[in-house]
């Protein structure tokens, strides 16, 4: 069974950066597609980041420019820099594993793994 685990959530005022960390483990990462989602009070659950298994990588454009994923497949680690961080980037982010996924979309529905989410707050 696959295990995801997140670190690194917290407050952080606007502009600043936080770095979110998955620790997997039950599985190497080799073949799987691993990203983060995010889920806002009220609101569906987003993909914010993911890289294939051949290392291609999707994110929307809210996030384009100030979020970062790495993926270290000998360390089965994936983490997500998050730079310039606005208000709007306030959620609950998940990390994802997925079979087959991350291509022109990051879809919960193709995800087969979810981490139990850290909280990011973004607010002076």
């Amino acid at each position: 069974q696959v295990q995801l685990v997140e670190s690194g959530g917290g407050l952080v005022q606007p502009g600043g950066s936080l770095r979110l960390s998955c620790a997997v483990s039950g599985s190497t990462l080799d073949y799987y597609a691993i990203g983060w989602f995010r889920q806002a009070p009220g609101k569906g659950r987003e993909g914010v980041f993911c890289v294939s298994a051949e290392g291609s990588t999707y994110s929307p454009d809210s996030v384009k420019g100030r979020f970062t994923i790495f993926r270290d497949n000998l360390r089965n680690t994936v983490s997500l820099q998050m730079n310039s961080l606005k208000p709007e980037d306030t959620a609950v982010y998940y990390c994802a594993a997925a079979y087959l996924g991350c291509g022109t979309s990051w879809s919960k529905d193709e995800v087969d793994y979810w981490g139990q989410g850290t909280q990011v707050t973004v607010s002076s």
